[in-house]
C-alpha cells in the first residue's frame, strides 16, 4: 500500500521485505489518464480501482503528480509507480543532448574515438538562450544550411519552427514572441537549436518511427524492446522548396489530425513490421538489418548516458517513446524521447497495439508475482540489455565480439505474442 508519511518513515523493513514477492489476490491501482491504459487497468484480472485517498499498489501517475508528491509519500516494497523520479534527464531535450554530449566524451576517454562515434546519432544541437555564442559561431561556420528551434517542455509539435537567417534567430531572442507587456515578467523560454536533417528517407511523404522501449531498472540497467511501432507519416509532400519556404513537415499524430483528409480510421501510420518488409524489399536484409541494429544502438547509448544520473528506484519503471528519423542514407538519427508517449488511440488499429504493448508492460511490472525473473521475452517485449547486451540464444559463450552473437531484439518482427504468453505461463489465462 502507499501511504502519505513523512520522509524519514522507514516501517518494518524486514517484515516487507519477506512479504515482497508474495502473490496478492487483489492488485488496487490508481490512474491519471482517462485513455487506454485505464481501460487496459479495469479490464486486468485481479485489479481493483481506487480513487480519491484510497490506498493503492500500483498507480500509472502523471508527472505533475510525481513532482510534487515522489518525495514526500513512503511506497511499500512491493508498490510500483511509472515514472522515475528524475526522468527529464533523458526526456526533455536540453537535458538529454547535455547528457548525450558527456557521455560521448566520457567514452572518447576510456574506450577511444571508435567507441565515441556510436554515439553520433543525434544532430548538432544547442540549448538556448545559454549556448547561444556557441551556436552563432557553427551557425557562422556552416551558412545556408537549415537549423530547427525546439521548445524544450513542449510536446506534440507546438512551438517549433524552421530558420536560415541568424536575423530569425535574433528576433526570438529578443522577445521570444512575447507580447510588450510580458516582455518584463515572463523570461526567455529555453529552446534547442538543432541542425534539420534535409535529406530524410521518403515514401512519397517524410516520416518518423515512435517505439517503445520499458526500462525497470537502472542499476543495473534492465530495459525491453517492444516489437510493434509504427511509422507516422506527414500529411504534405516533403520538398526542399518547401524547407526554403519554412515549411515544417511534422509526423505528430496531433498535428496530422488537423489534416483535411485526414482519415481517423487509417490514421496516417503503418506498422513498422510494414516498413522493415518494404524496407527489406526495396534495399536488402543486409542493410535493413544494419539500420535495426544502429537502432538498437540509440536505445542502448542513450540509456546509458542516464544511468548514472537517473535516481534509480525499485518502485519506478518506465516505459519511454522514442522518435527516430531515417535519413536517404539509411541512417537513423534520434529526434527526442518521450517519458509520457501519447497512450490516446488515434484509429482501431492504433488502439489494438497500445493495449497488446500496455498488458504487456504490466505482464513484465508483474505485481501478480508469476515472473522467475530469468525472462528473455514477455509478450511483445524482448530484453535487450541486462546489465550487458542481451543474446538470442542461451549459450554463455554466445557473447559479443566472438563473432556469433545475436542480439535480442526484433523490432519490426512478428510478434506472436498471445502465444508465447500462453507458453510463459503455462496455460494459464493471461
Amino acid at each position: 500500500m502507499s501511504k502519505s508519511k513523512t520522509l524519514g518513515y522507514k516501517g518494518p523493513y524486514s517484515y516487507q521485505k519477506q512479504k515482497e514477492r508474495e502473490p496478492r489476490s487483489c492488485i488496487r491501482f490508481k490512474c491519471a489518464l482517462t485513455n487506454t491504459i485505464m481501460d487496459v487497468l479495469r479490464q486486468r484480472p485481479g485489479w481493483m480501482e481506487v480513487k480519491d485517498e484510497g490506498e493503492w499498489d500500483f498507480y500509472w501517475c502523471d508527472v505533475s503528480w510525481l513532482r510534487e508528491n515522489f518525495d514526500h509519500i513512503y511506497m511499500d516494497e512491493h508498490v510500483r509507480i511509472c515514472h522515475f523520479r528524475n526522468h527529464y534527464e533523458l526526456t526533455r531535450k536540453n537535458f538529454m543532448v547535455k547528457n548525450m554530449k558527456r557521455f560521448r566524451k566520457q567514452l572518447e576517454r576510456e574506450a577511444g574515438k571508435l567507441e565515441a562515434a556510436k554515439c553520433d546519432f543525434f544532430p548538432k544541437t544547442f540549448d538556448l538562450p545559454s549556448e547561444y555564442h556557441l551556436f552563432v559561431e557553427e551557425f557562422r561556420r556552416n551558412p545556408g544550411i537549415t537549423w530547427i528551434m525546439k521548445p524544450v517542455a513542449r510536446s506534440q509539435g507546438r512551438g517549433i519552427f524552421l530558420f536560415r537567417k541568424l536575423k530569425d534567430i535574433m528576433d526570438w531572442r529578443k522577445d521570444g514572441g512575447r507580447s510588450d507587456d510580458q516582455k518584463e515578467e515572463i523570461q526567455v523560454e529555453n529552446y534547442v537549436a538543432q541542425r534539420y536533417i534535409e535529406n530524410p528517407y521518403l515514401i512519397g511523404r517524410k516520416f518518423d518511427l515512435r517505439v517503445y522501449v520499458l526500462v525497470t531498472s537502472y542499476l543495473p540497467l534492465r530495459a525491453w524492446l517492444y516489437r510493434d511501432g509504427f511509422a507516422r507519416f506527414s500529411n504534405t509532400r516533403f520538398t526542399l522548396a518547401s524547407i526554403g519556404d519554412h515549411y515544417i513537415h511534422l509526423t505528430n499524430v496531433a498535428v496530422q489530425k488537423t489534416a483535411p483528409d485526414y482519415d481517423p480510421e487509417k490514421g496516417c501510420k503503418w506498422m513498422i513490421q510494414q516498413l522493415r518488409q518494404y524496407l527489406t524489399a526495396k534495399h536488402g536484409p543486409e542493410m535493413v538489418e544494419k539500420l535495426f541494429q544502429e537502432m538498437d544502438n540509440i536505445f542502448i547509448k542513450s540509456l546509458q548516458s542516464v544511468q548514472k544520473v537517473i535516481i534509480n528506484d525499485k518502485h519506478c519503471f518506465e516505459l519511454y517513446g522514442y522518435d527516430i528519423l531515417i535519413d536517404q542514407d539509411l541512417k537513423p538519427w534520434l529526434l527526442e524521447v518521450n517519458a509520457s508517449p501519447s497512450l490516446t488511440a488515434s484509429s482501431q488499429e492504433d488502439y489494438r497495439l497500445k493495449c497488446r504493448l500496455l498488458e504487456d508492460v504490466l505482464h513484465i511490472v508483474d505485481m501478480e508475482v508469476r515472473l522467475t525473473g530469468k525472462e528473455k521475452r514477455v509478450g511483445g517485449f524482448d530484453l535487450m540489455w541486462n546489465e550487458g547486451p542481451v543474446s538470442r540464444e542461451d549459450s554463455h559463450l554466445d557473447m559479443p565480439g566472438n563473432g556469433n552473437f545475436v542480439a535480442n531484439t526484433h523490432l519490426g518482427c512478428i510478434n506472436d505474442r498471445k502465444k508465447q504468453l500462453k507458453q510463459l505461463y503455462a496455460q494459464k489465462k493471461v
